[in-house]
């Protein structure tokens, strides 16, 4: 019986002795500065307050947190890290500058990254890339990019929509965006290396945003795991496509997809990116498109289908645009331009259903904001849910009002759903495209009815609808 116990002793001792470090620690670390840093609450330790942000949604746990401690900036500790979090259209102003440097969570890095680089700073990581994803995805590269999405996504709606009287919208429009990027950016066109490539990709997403605790059949240990295996099959198409470019003699001028302009691409001391920089940035690029993407999508056609008057006038732009085109005829540049109001409707369910929180930053000096001192290397976090509901920003915030976005549209740093300043999303003109595409071949066949009108959605990150987002499927009359 002693013996027992005292291994049971031990063996509590051993779980809450690492919890009682921490405290020490964070104790320790907080004690003996005058420095006023920002108010707020960093919760219980490793796990901070994350739990109640899962629990709460993000816009409650803000909201709370500005009304408790301040208004403008407060701290608090999510996915494992102690943060600033910036509020208001100031706050967001303050982090977009180059006062703060990129940074992301030690679970989004040890999901996405190779071991090697997850202790090295985003920058360094992804650097390189960022300038050259700000050159191939302008709106000037990506023009001849639209007849292709248009066909896929026709080809999508025809293999997986056409015929059912319901489909779920979310699931449905993950696969839709993933596919897309495997084409353009990996010229992967084999069906059944890409449907597994996109299941695993599907646990990689589990693990982003979690508490970096790697306890087995955790979100963080299968999206760690599910990453490793994304990494592996990444590392192969990268080595057999540059082996058949130096068959093939290939150039910067002669290369197409993304993959094999970034396999040509050198830096200003004329190195080229190793195949594990590479992967590190081609993953990345992958999970964002595809969560910010299909969510933007999903949640444009939930309210497509929950207010009549604004799908008629969507329905009466696109159809404008079809009745213009021959049998079978591609989707322009042109085209695209035309969709003014459908646009207008994006951003308005971007508005209110953002597909994600916002971002973080790292202080690269000590910072001064709102009477508060932010210490060099503290994070700072902005966050849509200060002002895209903000009555002082947009009147009625909770009225669906697309002409808000009309003329100039709304004040600077007020609609952040793509970041702003010099860091803003990259990839903000690809994802316009995408998203006007995939709605033009959605609206131009069907009518759409939920079918559940209470379904609940579930917050982390990104917001989800609890059951995918069925929806009965009314096809137009020919």
């Amino acid at each position: 019986m002693h013996t027992l116990a005292l291994s049971l002793y031990l063996y509590i001792l051993l779980i809450i002795l690492p919890f009682l470090i921490l405290l020490v620690l964070l104790k320790t670390k907080s004690g003996g500065s005058n420095i006023n840093v920002p108010p707020g609450s960093t919760g219980w330790p490793v796990v901070g307050e994350t739990i109640r942000f899962v629990l709460s949604g993000p816009q409650r746990f803000i909201s709370e947190r500005r009304e408790k401690y301040s208004n403008d900036v407060f701290q608090t500790s999510l996915f494992g890290q102690k943060m600033a979090v910036f509020c208001g259209a100031e706050g967001n102003k303050f982090v977009f500058s180059k006062m703060f440097t990129p940074w992301w969570p030690v679970s989004v890095r040890k999901v996405l990254f190779f071991p090697d680089y997850t202790d090295k700073p985003v920058n360094d990581v992804t650097a390189v890339m960022r300038s050259f994803v700000h050159e191939i995805l302008k709106p000037e590269a990506l023009k001849q990019y639209i007849p292709l999405m248009d066909a896929m996504a026709r080809q999508h709606v025809e293999s997986e929509w056409d015929g059912n009287d319901v489909v779920k919208v979310h699931p449905l429009a993950k696969k839709y965006t993933f596919y897309l990027a495997f084409k353009l950016f990996i010229n992967v066109v084999d069906v059944e290396h890409v449907t597994r490539l996109f299941k695993l990709f599907r646990l990689v997403s589990t693990g982003l945003f979690s508490v970096p605790i790697d306890l087995p059949g955790s979100a963080f240990n299968k999206g760690v795991k599910g990453g490793e295996m994304v990494r592996e099959e990444l590392l192969k198409i990268i080595s057999n496509r540059r082996k058949e470019m130096m068959e093939r003699n290939e150039t910067s001028t002669s290369a197409t997809d993304f993959l094999s302009r970034l396999l040509l691409l050198k830096d200003e001391n004329g190195i080229s990116m190793s195949d594990k920089e590479i992967s590190n940035n081609i993953t990345s690029l992958l999970i964002a498109n595809s969560e910010s993407t299909s969510t933007t999508v999903t949640f444009m056609l939930k309210h497509l289908a929950e207010l009549p008057h604004i799908y008629d006038e969507v329905y009466k732009e696109l159809m404008e645009i079809a009745q213009s085109k021959r049998e079978g005829e591609l989707l322009t540049w042109e085209d695209i331009q035309k969709m003014r109001y459908t646009w207008n409707v994006v951003c308005e369910s971007l508005r209110l259903m953002p597909p994600g929180h916002g971002g973080f930053r790292e202080a690269v000096t000590d910072v001064s904001f709102a009477g508060f001192t932010i210490p060099k290397g503290w994070v700072a976090s902005w966050t849509v849910y200060s002002t895209h509901k903000n009555p002082e920003y947009f009147q009625d915030p909770e009225q669906f009002n697309p002409s808000r976005f009309d003329g100039k549209g709304p004040a600077p740093y007020t609609f952040v759903p793509f970041g702003g300043g010099p860091r803003m999303c990259p990839g903000k003109e690809y994802a316009r495209l995408e998203i006007l595409v995939f709605i033009y071949n959605i609206v131009t066949r069907y009518k759409l009815e939920r079918m559940n009108p209470h379904e609940k959605i579930i917050f982390h990150v990104i917001p989800v609808p609890k059951e995918g987002l069925p929806m009965r499927l009314i096809p137009h009359a020919k």
